[in-house]
């Protein structure tokens, strides 16, 4: 398979600057760059259209970043409480998914939209995360997400409390080794 030539309109990730004519495949081509508009075909006719525009692409490319600058550091740090059923071990019944999460994001203030949230892993248990979101292609931060069966636990976890089976063990093994509890005695 032959690779297709593109230029593109502006920054992809782990593929090119904007303006730079890059080789893809042709599926990647025809089913993402192309029709999310980041890229065009690189013919002699759009070569020639690209250099004419370029100016004019590169300042609107600009100013959106710069806005988008100035609204990473507004938000920065942002964390977001999503409630979710788990079972007794801190395992989601189902996961957390990117549309949970801009949801969650735009009813705190933050209006993003569910591409752009990157999940490393899948969030299948409760706690704390850490999910990128992708202002700009450029401007990218970190919003914490805060997986609780509910909002008491959410301000739980947030202090740095451990909740779930775990916690919950620790403090039967305490309530046994304890002398009061008439459990373990280590003199006897």
């Amino acid at each position: 398979m032959a690779a297709t030539e593109v230029i593109l309109l502006q920054r992809v990730e782990k593929l090119g600057q904007m303006g730079e004519i890059v080789k893809v495949k042709p599926g990647f081509a025809r089913n993402y760059l192309l029709p999310e508009g980041k890229a065009i075909r690189a013919n002699t006719h759009n070569r020639e259209r690209f250099e004419r525009e370029r100016v004019q692409l590169e300042a609107q490319n600009i100013k959106r970043r710069e806005e988008a600058e100035r609204l990473a550091e507004r938000v920065g740090g942002m964390t977001v409480v999503i409630i979710r059923q788990a079972g007794d071990s801190g395992s989601l019944y189902g996961s957390v998914t990117p549309r949970d999460i801009a949801v969650a994001t735009t009813e705190g203030g933050l209006s993003v939209d569910r591409q752009q949230v990157q999940l490393d892993n899948p969030i299948k248990t409760l706690g704390l995360s850490e999910v990128r979101v992708v202002l700009h292609p450029e401007v990218v931060i970190r919003i914490n997400v805060n997986v609780a069966r509910s909002p008491e636990e959410a301000e739980r976890q947030a202090r740095g409390e451990r909740v779930g089976r775990d916690q919950d063990d620790e403090d039967e093994v305490e309530e046994i080794e304890s002398p009061e509890a008439g459990g373990f005695d280590p003199t006897a």
